[in-house]
């Protein structure tokens, strides 16, 4: 994240973790949720696509976007012609849901009612604000891509005066947040143990193939460095913010 990110970081003040409330308290399997901040924030540092949810005209949305953390506060961004980013520029804001998952496995179990998931997921409610000011817009905009390729804001042009006219950020702050995450094997009933039927889990691992060079680039520019770490062993993206 850019070095001259706002102050959004942790304070010797802050709680450790974010308290529960009646939304973000699962409905079963309270036993998955988790509220601290070290665990919220992996699963976001290691995402770089979200869902925004809200409501218009009475019926739920839910839009895929882009996203950047910065210390406690998430930013989105899309077209300043996009219906939900011009309602976030409201006083009151845009009541919305943002969550972010990690599918780490399919498990399969011996009954088809007992096969899940192995999954790390954030889910975010509150109300998001459009962002004005204009150093606090840039920073953001870096955060964004940095999340998705660490290293590239400093390897780009930033974005021109009328380029920031046409893209609206917007601002959402970490404050009603739960995880959930699910690890682990089969849950099979003892009846079932015995069927000849294969359980376990199969591992899923997001990857990166070998960065495509576009057609008009100059050959004598060669890969950057923070592409090849990319395709790293963990094949993660983002960064640990505090």
């Amino acid at each position: 994240m850019p070095e001259t990110a706002p102050q959004q970081t942790t304070s010797p003040d802050t709680p450790a973790g974010y308290g529960p409330t009646d939304r973000t308290v699962p409905t079963r399997l309270r036993e998955r949720a988790a509220y601290d901040r070290e665990t919220v924030h992996a699963i976001l540092d290691d995402a770089f696509l979200c869902h925004l949810g809200f409501v218009r005209e009475g019926a739920p949305v839910v839009l895929p976007t882009l996203f950047g953390r910065v210390g406690d506060r998430l930013y989105v961004h899309g077209s300043t012609g996009s219906r939900p980013l011009r309602e976030s520029g409201a006083d009151a804001g845009l009541p919305v849901c943002l969550t972010v998952t990690h599918v780490d496995g399919l498990v399969l179990a011996r009954s088809a009612f007992h096969h899940s998931l192995n999954y790390r997921s954030v889910v975010v409610h509150g109300t998001a604000y459009q962002v004005t000011d204009p150093q606090e817009r840039r920073i953001a905009l870096d955060a964004i891509v940095e999340q998705a390729v660490p290293g590239r804001s400093k390897d780009a042009r930033p974005a021109d005066a009328k380029e920031l006219a046409a893209t609206a950020v917007v601002r959402l702050d970490l404050r009603e947040v739960s995880a959930k995450i699910r690890t682990g094997g089969p849950n099979d009933e003892p009846r079932d143990l015995g069927l000849p039927h294969w359980a376990g889990v199969v591992p899923v691992a997001p990857a990166f193939a070998a960065p495509v060079p576009a057609d008009d680039l100059d050959p004598s520019i060669g890969l950057p460095g923070y592409l090849e770490a990319l395709r790293g062993p963990s094949g993660g993206s983002g960064s640990d913010t505090p």
